[in-house]
């Protein structure tokens, strides 16, 4: 019987949780599922699906678990004997394909530059979450399909969304310098883990935000790592500009050359 692995799978994209998909490719002999049966396998060895149970099903959750932590996608050859606990004297081909364990860029902001960039990191190793409560925008249909998109609050957004030092980017963008003021607060009181910080805007603005951000109490250390102007300096101020500029210093960061 089959199952909705696709809309399972989709779920895990949307929250950005790293998850290894094991697909039974082929074989010999009498193999406990056919080709195509698929189990998905998280980080910390909870799994969804089955390619056919028993020891080997262990086994491949360990396999699992491994190619998540090296996040590289790789296929084994399992022989059906004692090694597995089965005595079919066949073979079971299994391709685990990782997911998710690249970086993940959150943009609180579908405005006309957070679609741009969103459209410039399509193709990158980044995963692009737009965050904006405002339907219309945030349900572009311009957007490409590879962004992920969260029409709620922000705060709803920062208490699900998965947060972690090496691959959490996130930029600020909102249509209202206020909103972008309460949420950088909010992100830098909670302390929350990222890679990167940016918020868009003049350094002007931010000389205005620090200077209200320290008066309510946010530490001259949790401020520096807020980088403002985002992006390498282009020149240009048009949405697709600021886009390739961002994405520019996202990916040298991303590469260890920034």
């Amino acid at each position: 019987m089959s199952w909705n692995w696709i809309s399972k799978l989709e779920d895990f994209r949307r929250a950005g949780t790293p998850v290894a998909v094991v697909t039974v490719t082929g074989g010999t002999g009498s193999m406990p599922r056919d080709a195509g049966a698929k189990m998905l396998v998280l980080a910390d060895g909870r799994f969804h699906g089955t390619i056919g149970g028993g020891h080997l099903e262990q086994l491949a959750i360990e396999d699992a678990r491994k190619a998540l932590a090296a996040g590289e996608s790789k296929t084994i050859r399992y022989p059906l004997g004692a090694k597995t606990g089965q005595c079919c004297g066949g073979v079971v081909d299994l391709f685990f394909e990782v997911v998710n364990t690249g970086p993940h860029l959150y943009v609180f902001g579908a405005g006309h530059v957070g679609q741009a960039v969103a459209r410039t990191l399509d193709g990158t190793p980044f995963t692009v979450h737009l965050i904006d409560e405002r339907s219309e925008w945030v349900n572009a249909p311009a957007l490409p399909s590879s962004a992920v998109r969260h029409e709620c609050e922000w705060d709803e957004f920062v208490e699900q969304a998965r947060w972690d030092a090496e691959q959490t980017y996130v930029v600020i963008m909102t249509f209202r310098h206020d909103l972008d003021e309460r949420i950088l607060e909010g992100l830098l009181s909670a302390a929350k883990p990222v890679r990167y910080l940016g918020l868009i805007g003049s350094a002007a603005k931010w000389e205005r935000f620090q200077q209200r951000l320290e008066q309510k109490g946010v530490s001259r250390e949790l401020l520096s790592r807020v980088k403002c102007p985002i992006g390498v300096p282009v020149g240009g101020k048009a949405p697709a500009e600021i886009a390739i500029s961002l994405g520019a210093e996202l990916l040298a960061i991303h590469y260890g050359k920034h």
